[in-house]
Order: structure tokens, then C-alpha cells, then sequence
């Protein structure tokens, strides 16, 4: 008897080790090492291994691990940490021109019908439709961003352009979510979408004026005055302190809050430092940790054994429509605003990870009950097949000379 409460004593003891912070946080970086052993091996983005190990320990296979609201908190603030990272590489003038807006209408309206239309030959009824829809607009800028930047392709005219598409991307898409919403709903306010999109437009111009004017000036005045000279670290923690609270105003205001990283980060792009240490090298240690985490967490997120036969079959044909509509609707529109073929093929692939911002449009419907499990499995699915391929395809396609 006492050896049967010993054991189960034990066995508590172990569970409980299993779930702390700390033998999470341990796991999540060895697996991160991992995905660059793996991407290594078969010659792909780090992106690539780091999501096939998180499929590995993840409920699929091993189920080491499961996406905890630890886990998911710390692949929030990864997705953070990269976009303001990839923000200090770029300038304002750079990504806001209207040519972009064409693209991300382009790369919104035409995945949309696809994917409401897929989703009505499925036999799925009109709610589900509107929201698979919805989901098909997505774009991770978070994947495609990282990619490039690993491949050293991040100051290219078509890293320019899907960055800017992917921002105002985002802001359709919110509108978009909204309308749908309404739909489902059967209430359709036309004052309430220009509301929300005047709001985010208006959150992004104001922000980009904030950080411009003053906070570089701020930046620049603590890295010269005597407090700054003493304390060479206080200017980086400055700057992270600007990046999460620029993420928390446009969660605030409905965006994403990697939206409001980059904005943070090129809102301060360029900056010279005197005296302090340089918190662009300071904010690369800290993507270096937790993007790697917000990768591995996307393999962790998919739960194989939800997945039935129809289930399969539903999510290849959405997702090979996820691909072509984006493709087909951003290189179009790239062509049509002069912007040469090659480059124009890269935005298009590049505009395709839907990653984790369609998970999340998938969510929101499953939990108000729009759609059911099988839907947002599907939905999972897609997000992380596009997302897979998109590395891919750049490394091994587009980029191919550049890379061998």
C-alpha cells in the first residue's frame, strides 16, 4: 500500500516538474536547437525545422508539450520581438505607398472568395463560409519577414513591398473580420467598418508621427545626457519599453500587436548612438530566443489526431486555393503597378503564409460558435501548410541562385 501511495506521490512530483515554467522554457529552447540542426540538415529555413520539431514534442506525435497560456504567451512575445527587429531595418518612406494598398486589396479580396467558395462546395453552411473567407485574407508578416531576413534579402524592392502590403493587410483584414461578423450576425453597419478603419489607419499615422518627432529625439537626448552615459543599458530597455507599448495601443485599437512592433521599430530605425549600448544588437539577442520559440509554438498549436479523412481532403484543396489566390491576386496587382515579374512572383508567395494570424480568426469564430472543431481544425491546417511552403518556395525557387 505504501508503496502504491509512494508511487503516486512520485508520479505527481514528475507531472508537476513536467509543467513548471522553467522545465517549459528549457524544452522550448533544446527543441528551438533542434529546428536549426534540422533545417541544417535538409538545407531549409530555420523557420521550416523549428516548426517540424514543434510538430514533434507537440500533441501530435510525442505531446512532450502542449500550447499552454505560458507557451503561447512566449510565442506572443517572439512574433513582438521579431517585427521590431525587422522594423528598425526599414524607413517610413519606404512602406507606406500607395501601390501597396492595391496589393493588399488585391491579396484580400480574391483569397476571400476562394475561400468562402471552397468552403460552400464543401458543404459547409454560410456562416462557416464567410469565416473561412475571413481567414483566407490573412498574412503573417512574421514568417516571410524572418526568412528574408535570413537570407539577407530583407533590403530588396520586394521585401519593401510586402511589408508595406502586409501592414495595410492587416488592417483590411480586421475590417474584414468585423464585416463578417456582422453578416453572421445579419446586422451590417457601414458607419462601424469606416469607424474601425478609420481608427487603424489613423492609429498607424498618428504612431508613425509620434515616433518620428519625438521619440527619436528622446532616444537620442538619453543616449547624451549624463544619466545615459552612466547607464549604457538604459536607452535599450527604453526601447523595448517603446515596442511593447506601441504592440499593447494597437491590440488596443483592434490591430495586431505585431503591427505595432514594427511600427515601433521603424519608428526609431537608424538611430546612431554615442554612448549607450546599441539596442538594435540588445533586441536581435532577444529574437534570437523567443522567435525562435513563436516557431516552434506554430507546431505546437496543430493537434494531428483531430484530423479526419474529410477533414484531410478539405484541407489540401483550401489551402492549395489559400496559395494560388494570394499568389495570382499580389502578383497581378504587383504587375499592374510596374514592378518586375520576379519581384512580383516573390510578393505573391511572400503575402501567402497565413500563419498565426489566420489561427486566431479561426479561433474567434469557434469560440462564438460560428464554426465547429472540424472547421477550425481545417483552418490550423491550412495556416501552417502556407506557412511551410512559403520558406520553401523562397529558398528554393525564387532565391535559389543566392542560396546555394
Amino acid at each position: 500500500m505504501n508503496g502504491v501511495v509512494e508511487g503516486a506521490a512520485a508520479g505527481a512530483v514528475a507531472e508537476g516538474f513536467v509543467t513548471t515554467p522553467e522545465f517549459q522554457m528549457s524544452l522550448l529552447l533544446f527543441v528551438s536547437l533542434l529546428g536549426y540542426i534540422v533545417a541544417s540538415r535538409i538545407n531549409q529555413s530555420v523557420v521550416i525545422g523549428e516548426i517540424i520539431v514543434g510538430l514533434l514534442i507537440g500533441p501530435s506525435l510525442l505531446g512532450w508539450i502542449t500550447y499552454t497560456d505560458f507557451v503561447e504567451s512566449l510565442a506572443h512575445l517572439g512574433a513582438v520581438i521579431l517585427l521590431f527587429v525587422i522594423g528598425l531595418e526599414f524607413k517610413l518612406s519606404g512602406i507606406y505607398k500607395p501601390k501597396y494598398i492595391v496589393i493588399a486589396l488585391a491579396g484580400v479580396i480574391i483569397p476571400w472568395i476562394g475561400g468562402y467558395y471552397v468552403a460552400e462546395l464543401f458543404g459547409f453552411d454560410f456562416k462557416g463560409a464567410v469565416f473561412v473567407g475571413t481567414a483566407m485574407t490573412a498574412t503573417s508578416i512574421a514568417i516571410t519577414a524572418n526568412v528574408l531576413k535570413e537570407m539577407g534579402k530583407l533590403k530588396t524592392n520586394a521585401a519593401e513591398a510586402i511589408i508595406g502590403a502586409a501592414v495595410i493587410d492587416d488592417i483590411l483584414g480586421l475590417v474584414a473580420l468585423a464585416i463578417s461578423n456582422q453578416v453572421v450576425q445579419g446586422e451590417v453597419s457601414l458607419l462601424v467598418d469606416v469607424m474601425i478603419l478609420l481608427k487603424a489607419v489613423g492609429f498607424l499615422a498618428v504612431g508613425a508621427w509620434l515616433g518620428h518627432t519625438y521619440l527619436r529625439t528622446i532616444i537620442i537626448d538619453m543616449d547624451e545626457s549624463d544619466f545615459g552615459k552612466q547607464y549604457p543599458e538604459f536607452v535599450f530597455i527604453v526601447a523595448m519599453m517603446i515596442a511593447f507599448l506601441y504592440s499593447m495601443a494597437a491590440e488596443y485599437m483592434g490591430l495586431s500587436a505585431i503591427v505595432g512592433a514594427f511600427l515601433a521599430g521603424v519608428s526609431l530605425e537608424g538611430i546612431k548612438l554615442k554612448h549607450s549600448k546599441d539596442f538594435q544588437d540588445g533586441a536581435e539577442y532577444l529574437h534570437i530566443i523567443f522567435a525562435a520559440i513563436f516557431f516552434v509554438s506554430l507546431g505546437i498549436l496543430v493537434d494531428a489526431h483531430q484530423v479526419t479523412g474529410e477533414i484531410i481532403f478539405f484541407t489540401l484543396v483550401l489551402s492549395v486555393v489559400a496559395v494560388i489566390t494570394k499568389v495570382l491576386g499580389c502578383y497581378l496587382a504587383a504587375i499592374a503597378q510596374k514592378i518586375p515579374k520576379h519581384d512580383s512572383l516573390v510578393i505573391g508567395f511572400g503575402m501567402s503564409p497565413r500563419g498565426e494570424v489566420a489561427m486566431i480568426v479561426g479561433l474567434i469564430g469557434l469560440t462564438a460558435g460560428i464554426i465547429d472543431q472540424g472547421l477550425y481544425v481545417a483552418i490550423i491546417f491550412m495556416s501552417l501548410l502556407t506557412t511551410v511552403l512559403t520558406p520553401i518556395v523562397l529558398r528554393n525557387w525564387l532565391y535559389k541562385e543566392s542560396t546555394t
